[in-house]
């Protein structure tokens, strides 16, 4: 506080001048000897952090999530580290000392986790695939493949539509059922041209993911147990997992319980259904161009969207990784260290998916994603063994 000197000058014909003090209620500071007063920002009173360190904290997290879902894996080789990864990130957002960390000050970097570092697996995804492996196995198989996504996907988000789940969340679900699980999740959230901070659009990829998620590591325990029952052989059992399980990892872990043969077809006709999501994204985001045009025309104003791209950049990377894989030029070493860095990419980047799921918000739509997601399941699983005695 300081002391403030005011004139007050009385009418007359000699002026007089009273100076009276007053206490003024700013505090002032003088600067140290030497030194010059500061200036004011111009920008407001504190600068925001900078990207590095607004994220930094949830993604040291997602890297600690990431460390103990492999932990899970070592000790329960049956369960996929990205199934569990999933699952830890569901518990962190709903233990009560971490519930805060998640919601708040971690919540920028396991956003950046379940966005950005899933593109980055995405596009190392492509390396697993090769154009001579699909058409190594025939127009047959690839024909039945494309019928069982295209199945699964329509129907399904058909399905979703008139259950009146929210927002994206038919689509979203169709889509980690016919292609690839979380993976395809992600790809076609990131068509869709909406804004990356759309509260909306998170709660319903997280959603989708817990369910897909949840319905396909039940299909680890459960596929095996009717293997023999339908009277399936080993590489049928394995072409059937391959068509009807969602992500890579709960497919390799349901197909090697009946042999190397199996696992190995499983994981071929598995890929097939990945080639199927560069297609599928380029569709989603021509018809949400189309839609967006539709809407202005019509003089509709979409806030918080913006013009999405045909072909997102991280599908340009999928197929691009795909063709260089195809050339044969890549070393089995480059190739071994490119699956870890996916595998790690994507781990990290699914428990900051399952940090976004809010128990009680699915629970309130609990009836109804349930029965989307077991009518979506009995699809996949119809529509495929019937595909698989068909083609072989």
């Amino acid at each position: 506080m300081a002391w403030s000197r005011i004139r007050v000058y009385r009418a007359g014909r000699i002026p007089h001048t009273l100076v009276i003090m007053t206490l003024s209620t700013e505090r002032t500071q003088s600067p140290p000897p030497g030194r010059q007063p500061a200036k004011p920002s111009s920008g407001g009173s504190a600068s925001a952090p900078g990207p590095v360190r607004r994220n930094a904290p949830g993604l040291a997290l997602a890297v600690v999530g990431l460390g103990l879902a492999e932990g899970v894996h070592a000790l329960l080789p049956a369960v996929p580290m990205l199934t569990a990864a999933v699952v830890l990130g569901v518990v962190a957002a709903h233990v009560p000392g971490l519930h805060p960390f998640v919601r708040g000050r971690g919540r920028a970097g396991l956003s950046t986790a379940g966005k950005r570092l899933m593109r980055g697996g995405i596009v190392l995804l492509g390396l697993k695939l090769s154009i001579g492996d699909v058409l190594g196995l025939g127009w047959a198989t690839v024909t039945m493949v494309l019928g069982v996504v295209l199945a699964t996907f329509f129907g399904t988000w058909w399905l979703g539509r008139k259950l009146g789940l929210p927002g994206d969340q038919p689509l979203l679900i169709a889509t980690g059922y016919s292609i690839c699980g979380a993976s395809a999740i992600s790809a076609v959230s990131g068509a869709l041209g909406k804004d990356e901070d759309d509260e909306q659009l998170a709660s319903d990829v997280a959603t989708s993911v817990a369910l897909v998620t949840l319905c396909g590591t039940l299909a680890i325990a459960v596929l095996p147990l009717l293997h023999h029952p339908l009277g399936l052989d080993n590489l049928q059992f394995g072409r059937w997992v391959g068509a009807g399980v969602h992500d890579v990892g709960q497919v390799v872990a349901t197909a090697q319980t009946a042999g190397p043969n199996a696992l190995a077809e499983a994981v071929m006709v598995k890929l097939i259904r990945v080639a199927m999501l560069a297609p599928l994204v380029a569709g989603v985001a021509v018809a949400y161009r189309r839609r967006r045009a539709h809407d202005a025309a019509g003089g509709k104003q979409a806030t918080g969207v913006r013009r999405p791209a045909v072909v997102p950049l991280f599908v340009v990377g999928f197929l691009a990784m795909t063709a260089l894989r195809s050339t044969g030029v890549l070393p089995t070493g480059v190739l071994d260290a490119a699956d870890t860095a996916q595998q790690l990419l994507l781990a990290m980047a699914l428990f900051g998916l399952g940090s976004a799921v809010h128990l009680p918000s699915l629970a309130r739509s609990g009836a109804r994603t349930a029965l989307l997601g077991l009518a979506s399941w009995v699809v996949v699983a119809g529509v495929s063994y019937g595909g698989v005695l068909l083609t072989t």
